[in-house]
């Protein structure tokens, strides 16, 4: 199957300095992929080169099987929210939704309808006589998204729409904006630095880093199967400890043995990844002293509980670990029922599968 979208050896140079090397990717009709990454990883750039914003020193822009590597942005089919909104604050909000209609010299009472059947859509009906000032920043977002759709473009991009908001009108906006491309079919590309919102919402994630991609997946994949050190540390919270590889796919930390299933040759320094919520607490009575009994299993001592709302972090630590220590995730109930406290023994477990080697320490 064709993709919608294909980006081949998209390559930026600004001087000498390279801001995107060798950018592979296809984007399927109707689908939401966000291109995630620090700041100055590039993603960006690669969404204004889509745009025609920024011309690309290598590389083609294939949509819908049309090459549109050289054409102008108003002779590509798109439509672009910004993060800073971009509204015309001398217009009213109707005028500011037809500005792309008016340029196509749509008939103005077509325009008129289409206008309010987006209002609608995003949830501000009525608010055509309004202008920008006078709306929040959350219904300010709305417009600008029912200014991109007005066109009923092919590809719809976000450059971090929601950045500006406070979080919890973010999270009910981004919500929106998923149900919404839902319904539309409409095919997106959301640029954010948000793991959690492009976890959320998004089809696939593009992870980025220093202007390369390091991993295409779903939300679930890029989590899960973190394809190198750099992903399996962005996305999401986790724990990385050196270790040292043993015979039969097993790595040390401290004293404890844990199962990586790896084929490395033994003696070699790496570093292990694992996620707080991978880790199985049981409560023991013991001094927490002990070493580990066997693999994936240790005796450690809470040092530190952080209280997060809906539940707790826990730094542990013990001989069993060395000089290292784990974050876990424990629930509030846990923490209630057995009256865990600094000091206190914990015995743990790491759940088969979870755990990721990568490189050397």
């Amino acid at each position: 199957m064709t993709a919608f979208l294909q980006l081949e050896g998209i390559e930026k140079q600004f001087g000498a300095f390279t801001a995107l090397r060798s950018i592979d990717l296809d984007v399927q009709a109707g689908e939401f992929v966000c291109f995630l990454g620090p700041s100055g990883c590039g993603k960006t750039t690669l969404l204004r080169i889509v745009a025609g914003l920024e011309a690309q020193s290598a590389g083609r822009i294939l949509q819908a099987g049309r090459d549109i590597s050289t054409l102008p942005p108003s002779q590509r089919d798109y439509g672009i929210v910004f993060q800073s909104y971009a509204l015309f604050p001398n217009l009213s909000v109707a005028d500011n939704v037809a500005y792309g209609l008016v340029n196509r010299r749509t008939p103005r009472a077509k325009a008129n309808v289409r206008v309010a059947e987006l209002l609608q859509l995003v949830g501000l009906p009525g608010s055509q006589d309004k202008f920008p000032a006078q709306l929040s920043g959350g219904q300010q977002q709305r417009i600008a998204l029912a200014r991109a759709l007005a066109t009923s473009p092919g590809l719809l991009l976000l450059d971090e729409p929601l950045s500006a908001l406070d979080a919890i009108v973010r999270v009910h906006l981004r919500q929106e904006i998923r149900s919404l491309q839902r319904q539309l079919g409409v095919t997106t590309i959301m640029v954010t630095h948000d793991q959690e919102e492009a976890l959320s919402v998004a089809d696939r994630i593009v992870v980025m880093n220093h202007g390369v991609i390091e991993q295409v997946g779903t939300p679930q994949q890029v989590y899960r199967e973190p394809a190198s050190a750099f992903v399996a540390d962005f996305v999401g919270r986790v724990n990385v400890l050196p270790a040292l590889t043993e015979a039969g796919g097993v790595v040390r930390v401290g004293q404890t043995a844990f199962d990586c299933s790896h084929t490395l040759p033994a003696g070699r320094e790496v570093k292990v990844y694992l996620r707080p919520e991978d880790v199985l607490a049981t409560p023991t009575a013991g001094s927490g002293s002990a070493g580990a009994e066997s693999v994936n299993a240790f005796e450690v001592q809470v040092e530190k509980v952080e209280f997060l709302g809906a539940y707790c972090l826990a730094r542990v630590g013990g001989a069993a670990l060395g000089e290292h220590r784990l974050q876990v995730v424990l629930s509030l109930d846990f923490l209630t029922r057995h009256g865990l406290e600094t000091g206190r023994p914990l015995r743990l477990s790491v759940l088969p599968g979870r755990l990721r080697i990568f490189g050397d320490a």
